[in-house]
């Protein structure tokens, strides 16, 4: 089971695209792909046709169930999606009192963790979308991968988020066994915008091998798409945008029994 968290402490860099996209292309493959939204504005549960604000179980009933019955509060919230071999464990709005309800509690940093490993033998995918603050729901999804992936929009306010996101890592990496591998990934690409293509080598010139070397396309198609609830992949395998996750993908896939190897902070 391989375990990727996506996450920016800068909204509107394509997080919800991203795991729609790489666990739909997973899904097509054949393999059984789970995708967790952990963000309490539940964009990707709506995505994919539920209502954060009145869904009954969710990653919020996990927080609260888990220490009494956690078969129970994971089956209940695991819901299979519209597409074979995809499945969601939604959010909530109600995610956003968590902080709040759970104060300095300990073990509650490793929620996540424990629920995944329950569903270990179902899934051989599990990818995170990450709420864009640091909270306790951030530090579930970062303690429980084996990879973090950071979009980040090629346009300069975005690159100063990365370094907020990067300073979290450093972080949450003090209380990790190991350092967890990262992937940058470039988002929202326009060659024929000048900022676009000095922002791209801004980020090979200061990140290197911690950047990938392909990019996400601006593609008009990803908005239709997500009005529509459908991955870009599974309505146009062939659009750029799907062909750019692809090609992201088989990059995943290639070095998954290396991650040691990837950079660290």
């Amino acid at each position: 089971m391989t375990i990727w968290a996506v996450a920016n402490q800068k909204g509107g860099v394509g997080k919800t695209t991203t795991v729609a996209s790489l666990g739909s292309l997973l899904a097509l493959q054949g393999k059984p792909t789970l995708i967790v939204d952990m963000d309490p504005h539940g964009s990707l549960t709506t995505y994919f046709g539920q209502d954060p604000d009145t869904i009954s179980s969710s990653i919020y009933t996990i927080f609260q169930k888990i220490d009494r019955s956690p078969n129970s509060a994971i089956f209940s919230a695991l819901n299979k999606t519209d597409y074979d071999n995809l499945y969601i464990l939604p959010a909530s709005t109600a995610m956003a009192t968590l902080d709040r309800q759970l104060g300095a509690q300990s073990g509650k940093g490793l929620i996540i963790n424990k629920t995944l490993k329950h569903l270990g033998n179902r899934f051989s995918n599990i990818i995170i979308d990450c709420p864009p603050m640091l909270g306790i729901l951030m530090i579930n999804a970062l303690a429980a991968c084996d990879q973090l992936l950071i979009p980040v929009q090629t346009e300069f306010l975005a690159l100063k988020g990365l370094e907020h996101m990067l300073h979290t890592l450093g972080m949450i990496n003090h209380s990790r066994k190991q350092g967890l591998p990262f992937l940058i990934m470039p988002t929202m690409f326009d060659p024929t915008i000048r900022s676009s293509l000095e922002s791209l080598r801004m980020l090979h010139d200061k990140y290197q091998d911690g950047v990938w070397n392909g990019v996400i396309p601006v593609d008009n198609q990803f908005r239709d798409v997500s009005k529509l609830g459908i991955p870009l992949p599974v309505m146009n395998q062939y659009a750029p945008g799907a062909l750019a996750y692809s090609a992201l993908l088989q990059h995943l896939q290639h070095t998954i029994n290396d991650l040691h190897k990837l950079p660290h902070v």
